[in-house]
């Protein structure tokens, strides 16, 4: 269950936020005993240093906590969140002299950190509970966490059981929460509907490819949002190391993170007509597996020559990309753990995306500050288009050299949606590495909070 704030009627303790240029004066203002215990502690207001208060009887009266410099805010996301989280057992109150963005930020890390995968095995649970700081938007950040911990289960889930059949139900419960219209073509109904790449991707396993179509709402802007859902990557018969093979169930992360968005549109009631696309598939290894050296032609007509059949991704979209090309969206979004070539530019942290649309960029750009979801925008660089043509077809599906690898795999999805005036290709990782503030390690949201936020100046809404 995601996690949500606590009953405000509910008795509680308070929780003041301290930065260090205001340390002194914030513990003047403590009763003597607490000024004592905070200084004894030589707690001095860094970000996510955390003092319990204790009355004479020994329970619990508050805590302080860290609020650091702005600028520790900034390169530390969520780390007041992770320290409310952390206090023991009781249910708290914020005082705060915050701005609005970090407020929500620190409401927001708060919920995240209240994360549990717990499908498997009994995780500890989270014990604090916060009341809604006082200028916090409640329903919507709780719609975020809800999205997040959405995003997060589909991912962590072990490709045992997040098979794309499995992908599917989670996709229906997903539309069938907030009333949408889904439709499935599976298996052999691919050849006869003409999407041959997504079969040839995932008839060598044995869950049959599929490519998932929900629709919501009827009015408003088009909005279409596209995500690759390869729920486990072998690499095909250019098989990968067992080293790179480890964390491949999360190779589907780009549609849990479309899901996530779809969440945060439809629970937030947004005025769009919206469409997610889904192409989920396992990319196996058998008899009947595709080839390096096939020639395979899209749904749009688009030969594609196969180098390595490890750069699969980007050939389940292409047939999706085709078919949201067909009736141009207003918006059409595009989110994938596609290159390796992505974290190497820029690392886990920080998800690149690729668009021709000026107005697009700058406003996801804004809207990343107020996320605490960071972008970064990427070329279309147009001499690189030499680089997927190899020849003796249209496209190739992996060039040799190595050299910019995500902009070539972006140039490649652009082939496929020419009629369509507002695209963006998010290139993902999905994965926290590494435990951090609000983000345990394993499956992550990575720019939904972004498109989320921009989505109203991006659509004149």
């Amino acid at each position: 269950m995601p996690a949500t704030f606590a009953d405000p009627s509910a008795e509680s303790r308070p929780i003041r936020l301290i930065e260090p240029v205001a340390l002194e004066v914030a513990l003047s203002t403590l009763p003597a005993p607490h000024q004592v215990w905070a200084r004894a502690q030589g707690f001095a207001a860094k970000l996510g240093e955390t003092c319990v208060l204790f009355e004479p009887s020994g329970a619990i009266a508050g805590a302080i906590i860290g609020a650091g410099t702005a600028k520790d805010r900034t390169a530390c996301r969520f780390g007041i969140g992770a320290a409310i989280a952390n206090l023991p057992n009781a249910i708290y109150h914020l005082e705060h002299d915050l701005g609005a963005p970090d407020l929500d930020e620190a409401a927001l890390g708060f919920l995240f950190s209240c994360y549990r995968f717990d499908r498997y095995a009994k995780q500890s649970g989270v014990l604090a509970q916060l009341i809604t700081p006082k200028g916090v938007d409640r329903e919507r950040i709780e719609i975020l966490a809800a999205a997040e911990a959405l995003t997060r289960d589909l991912i962590n889930t072990p490709a045992s059981d997040m098979t794309p059949d499995a992908l599917e139900n989670a996709a229906r419960d997903l539309a069938t929460q907030f009333g949408a219209v889904m439709n499935v073509i599976s298996g052999s109904d691919l050849l006869a509907q003409n999407f041959p790449l997504i079969h040839a991707v995932g008839r060598a396993s044995v869950s049959e490819p599929r490519l998932i179509d929900i629709t919501w709402g009827t009015s408003g802007p088009v909005v279409t949002l596209v995500g690759k859902g390869v729920c486990f990557d072998t690499g095909g018969l250019n098989l990968k190391p067992g080293a790179s093979m480890g964390i491949m169930k999360k190779d589907m992360g780009g549609a849990a993170n479309v899901l996530g968005l779809a969440h945060m549109i439809m629970a937030s009631g947004l005025p769009v007509q919206l469409r997610i696309l889904i192409p989920a598939v396992e990319n196996s290894v058998s008899g009947n597996a595709f080839r390096p050296g096939d020639i395979l032609t899209a749904r749009n007509g688009l030969t594609v020559e196969i180098n390595n059949t490890d750069a699969e991704g980007r050939l389940v979209l292409a047939d999706a990309l085709a078919l949201a090309n067909e009736a141009p969206p207003d918006l059409l979004i595009c989110m994938a753990t596609l290159t390796g070539a992505a974290r190497v530019a820029l690392g886990p942290d920080l998800a690149p995306f690729y668009t021709d649309d000026d107005p697009l960029s700058a406003a996801l750009t804004d809207a990343a500050t107020h996320s605490a979801d960071p972008v970064w925008r990427m070329p279309f660089h147009a001499p690189y288009e030499r680089m997927i043509e190899p020849g003796i077809a249209d496209l190739d599906n992996a060039p040799s050299g190595g050299f910019g690898g995500s902009i070539t795999a972006a140039l490649f999805l652009r082939r496929f949606v020419p009629d369509v005036a507002s695209f963006a290709h998010f290139d993902i990782y999905g994965w926290q590495p590494s435990a951090a503030p609000g983000r345990p390690k394993g499956g992550i949201g990575q720019g939904i909070r972004t498109i989320f936020t921009a989505l109203p100046k991006a659509l004149n809404l």
